[in-house]
């Protein structure tokens, strides 16, 4: 088995969000400058390499500028309720409300903007792309995403191949 990791300086993105905790405790709104690291685990391919690392590092800047500057909204989550229109996103939680400029957010397919589920979209995104670009013939079988928001703190999502497809 062989890996390959992606990580630069210029893999990062800045974006506002809040998250809910077990206690039911919503966090304020706040920002971060995430930075994220990519790792592909796998054989290696008929040019004895897992998978291009060029390849790999476009398919994230593309992932990463979609999240870049924009107010991360869950779209599953079972409290905080979203609501959009053709000009403004209006999230609401127990008796908080805000209203946003609707080409200022991101609405993801999470239950929760944590970083963990973060990892866990970047990862399905990467996947996606990669596979659009090479076919279904990709050899990784494994796929991991940290996301990082500050000095020592990040978290991993860890996927396996056949998850993904």
């Amino acid at each position: 088995m062989f890996s390959i990791r992606v990580a630069s300086d210029d893999l990062m993105f800045s974006a506002g969000h809040f998250i809910t905790l077990t206690d039911g405790h919503c966090e304020r709104l706040h920002g971060h400058s995430y930075r994220v690291t990519a790792e592909l685990h796998g054989p290696l391919d008929a040019a004895e390499c897992v998978i291009d690392f060029v390849a790999v590092r476009d398919a994230l800047k593309q992932i990463l500028a979609e999240l870049d500057h924009r107010v991360l909204l869950p779209d599953r989550h079972p409290t905080i309720h979203v609501a959009t229109g053709p000009n403004e996103v209006e999230v609401a939680f127990s008796d908080r409300r805000w209203v946003f400029p609707a080409d200022e957010c991101r609405l993801l397919p999470l239950a929760n903007t944590t970083n963990e589920l973060l990892g866990e979209y970047i990862a399905r995104r990467l996947s996606a792309e990669l596979r659009a670009r090479f076919g279904e013939q990709l050899l990784w079988e494994r796929i991991r995403i940290e996301v990082g928001e500050g000095t020592g703190f990040s978290a991993v999502c860890e996927l396996r191949a056949t998850d993904l497809r």
